[in-house]
């Protein structure tokens, strides 16, 4: 019974999991306002006649996460708070059957590359001339740019291809088109995301393309600064870094996901590499573009992972120095290569070593960051949060890396969004402190 009027073709989207995904929720809310509808992210008030969820199906917590919150909205339409209730993104490619099953009171599921389906079930029209229309979720300053789709490659423990499917480059005019809309409503840093952008271009040039993409995407008028995550370590092509060097808005930023370097566990992984070629190849990058700030990620307990193994991985991370770092433990994803090991190192085990590996980096932080006290630096303001102003310098990354901490005073004012130099007085762990010049 219901308890209150609701809002006709009022929506919510709530976005679960990566940025990917939240590309995914933007382009599906761009739609939704071309097609009249009143279409909010995550809002916290409850007048929504719709809810749409864009699930993540990555790992164990993840998938857990989604399906709280698929339970909370259908909790919420019981009690008539909402009256549709769709879920879509990769956990609902991944168990669509097993979800209608088990939750049958969601009104429809759909699948990661369904967007024309549920519009249609919305009773809303697909409109293809919205190249690069999107409500960004994030500050307008800067947005995630999706400039491929699934992944081809064959890493035993990623359910990422079960649930995006093989890989598809966006053609690079459409990229162009996309980038100056954005930039034309003032988005200033791209960052650019795919499952692995090195394989950018395989499949409809015939040959890796993405240092002629970023190319491209740098003469872009408005975009000050371009950001690349997410390149696979086999097959990097190298003349990325020529263009990094070339062009001043390029960031010296490259984020490029290594899992360990054991090579019992890289060969088990199935990674394409060896520990060697591996240590090769961030010393060429690191020779070729010297500034460089290397982002990676790593996985700790992954099935028969010994002591050796991950004893080799602290010393790695010791000795390789990552400006930034990140660790997930491992999760025995169903359907994948590695589900059919025994998934034999304990949750405690994996979130220990996990949690050393850490120890270690936030020690190399610290040094690398004590490193800036006195130098200057570019900064993008983001936010105003309490009594400072935070922002990141090219090195750094939304979320996940190293903010800049301006203390707003009387004599002090930054408009978010914008570019100041910061002068770096103190440092910690994860956070740089400055005063504007």
């Amino acid at each position: 019974m219901k308890t209150k009027t609701l809002k006709k073709n009022k929506v919510n989207v709530v976005t679960l999991g990566c940025s990917k995904n939240l590309v995914d929720s933007e382009v599906l809310m761009g739609q939704l306002k071309a097609n009249k509808f009143n279409v909010e992210h995550e809002s916290t008030d409850d007048d929504h006649q719709i809810v749409i969820i864009n699930t993540c199906g990555f790992v164990d917590n993840a998938k857990q996460e989604s399906i709280d919150t698929i339970l909370r909205y259908v909790e919420a339409k019981k009690e008539g708070a909402v009256e549709k209730v769709y879920v879509t993104g990769c956990l609902s490619e991944r168990y669509k059957k097993d979800l209608e099953v088990e939750i049958p009171e969601v009104d429809a599921y759909f699948g990661t590359r369904e967007l024309p389906k549920i519009l249609k079930t919305l009773k809303a029209d697909y409109k293809h001339e919205l190249v690069g229309e999107r409500l960004l979720t994030t500050p307008q300053h800067y947005a995630y740019f999706k400039i491929s789709e699934g992944c081809d490659r064959p890493c035993s423990f990623c359910a990422i291809p079960l649930m995006r499917g093989k890989h598809i480059s966006v053609s690079m005019e459409e990229l162009q088109q996309r980038a100056k809309t954005l930039a034309a409503k003032g988005t200033k840093e791209l960052l650019l995301i795919a499952q692995d952008l090195t394989y950018y271009g395989l499949d409809i040039y015939k040959k890796r393309e993405l240092a002629a993409l970023i190319d491209k995407l740098s003469d872009t008028e408005g975009i000050d600064w371009i950001r690349l995550h997410y390149a696979f370590p086999s097959g990097f092509p190298m003349e990325v870094l020529d263009v990094m060097n070339a062009k001043n808005n390029v960031c010296n930023y490259l984020d490029m996901p290594l899992q360990h370097i054991s090579d019992t566990m890289l060969t088990s992984m199935r990674r394409g590499t060896t520990k060697q070629k591996t240590i090769d190849l961030v010393n060429k990058i690191r020779d070729k573009v010297p500034n460089i700030a290397l982002r990676t990620t790593l996985i700790a307990g992954y099935p028969s992972e010994t002591e050796k193994d991950h004893e080799e991985m602290l010393r790695w991370v010791e000795d390789t120095k990552f400006e930034r770092l990140g660790i997930f433990t491992y999760s025995h994803e169903e359907n994948t290569h590695a589900h059919s090991l025994k998934d034999d190192v304990s949750e405690k085990t994996k979130r220990k070593r996990a949690d050393a590996v850490m120890a270690i980096q936030q020690e190399i932080s610290y040094k690398l960051n004590q490193q800036k006290i006195g130098q200057t630096f570019k900064v993008l303001f983001d936010r105003k949060e309490g009594d400072y102003f935070i922002g990141r310098t090219e090195f750094d990354s939304p979320d996940v890396d190293n903010e800049v901490l301006v203390k707003a005073d009387n004599e002090t004012y930054i408009s978010t969004g914008s570019f100041a130099d910061v002068k770096i007085t103190e440092a910690s762990d994860f956070d740089l402190y400055g005063k504007l010049i």
